[in-house]
């Protein structure tokens, strides 16, 4: 399936790509709405918007005039809430990647089995970065950072450095309790997303594997957390 293809499946779905809180297969991200207590509705509306029309048209071939049609704002409006078009997308980023953030990584307190909570974020994680809208929306982001590098900033900020905060105090518990051994938890938490990286992923990000193969997703999670607890178990 080509980037558009899969793109532009997701956007017609009515959002991006998401995951379940349960760890479940990937899906789409509908629309967030009615909004937190306090927020813009108005704003959700344009973000709705705009994805539907990024996932479908990329970041180059996406134009204001259409978000703001299927967001069904005037454009003068649409000018009112961002400036740019670049302005739209890094507000996107980050109101996705966070939303994200919040649903894949979940550590509950008494949570005793450090295998099968490492296996559930990694799952959950893995089948989001390996579905066909997020690989496409990735590359969409690496193709707009070398013109507008403040894309790549948003993307990185608030998607692996945002993991890597959340995976990391879960590791720096782990490490005061004396189950793990760990001198920078911040550091193993990315060192533990790359382990689960080394194979399927990149090759499914550069359309050498088909996307969403769970067989592979399976076999790269477990391989990284065998690899992860043999380098910090006490």
């Amino acid at each position: 399936m080509s980037d558009r293809t899969g793109a532009r499946q997701a956007a017609q779905s009515g959002g991006a790509e998401f995951l379940t809180a349960d760890g479940g297969s990937a899906v789409a991200l509908q629309p967030a709405t009615p909004c937190k207590p306090g927020g813009d509705l108005k704003m959700r509306q344009i973000l709705d918007g705009a994805r539907q029309v990024f996932l479908a048209d990329g970041f180059d071939g996406a134009s204001m005039n259409d978000i703001a049609r299927v967001a069904g704002v005037s454009k003068g409006t649409l000018y009112v809430y961002f400036p740019s078009k670049v302005a739209l997308f890094e507000t996107l980023i980050r109101d996705d990647r966070r939303r994200q953030a919040e649903q894949l990584f979940q550590f509950g307190p008494d949570e005793a089995d450090v295998v099968e909570v490492l296996s559930r974020v990694g799952m959950a994680l893995m089948r989001m970065m390996c579905s066909a809208a997020h690989l496409a929306h990735m590359r969409m982001v690496i193709g707009a950072t070398a013109k507008h590098p403040e894309i790549g900033r948003a993307f990185y900020e608030a998607g692996p450095q945002c993991g890597g905060r959340r995976i990391g105090d879960y590791l720096r518990r782990l490490t005061a309790e004396r189950r793990l051994v760990i001198p920078d938890p911040e550091l193993a938490a990315h060192q533990f997303v790359q382990l689960m990286q080394a194979d399927y992923f990149k090759a499914a990000m550069f359309g050498v594997a088909e996307p969403g193969d769970e067989a592979a997703i399976e076999a790269a999670v477990a391989s990284g957390v065998r690899a992860f607890l043999r380098i910090y178990a006490p």
